[in-house]
């Protein structure tokens, strides 16, 4: 799964795909509605989803393989609803990635990359890239 072309900002609801940048923000695409506007640096906060990892007990991993993982296990282990309790989000992150740091990421991260999932799985976006060595 390949997460660079998506951006998350801060409060503002979707993840948004990059058109273009300037030097005092970025033009980006919604990819919940397909509009594009653009987000000044000085209002908002930008994640680009290919720079972001999860802690774990041996280091990091990256979202990508999180969320790839997330992917393999839908069919058996559903995604939980964002707003369920913290006791069931927490089992659900632990089947995922088992050796996750529990000290380091926060019940809110979980929630984030739930969402995240969730909105990329709902518009065909979470599907695994095929890997250019079993291509070969």
């Amino acid at each position: 799964m390949n997460l660079e072309p998506y951006i998350a900002v801060s409060g503002v609801g979707p993840l948004f795909s990059l058109v273009t940048s300037k030097p005092n923000g970025l033009v980006l695409e919604s990819l919940e509605d397909g509009k594009t506007k653009f987000y000044s640096v000085r209002k908002h906060q930008f994640t680009p989803l290919g720079t972001v990892a999860v802690y774990t007990l041996s280091g990091t991993t990256p979202l990508q393989d999180v969320m790839g993982t997330m992917f393999e296990k839908l069919a058996t282990t559903p995604l939980v609803p964002v707003k369920s309790e913290k006791h069931i989000i927490e089992e659900y992150f632990e089947t995922i990635l088992p050796d996750y740091d529990e000290d380091k990421v926060p019940l809110k991260d979980m929630k984030k990359i739930i969402k995240w999932f969730g909105f990329l799985n709902e518009r065909g976006l979470a599907k695994p890239v095929a890997d250019s060595s079993e291509e070969e």
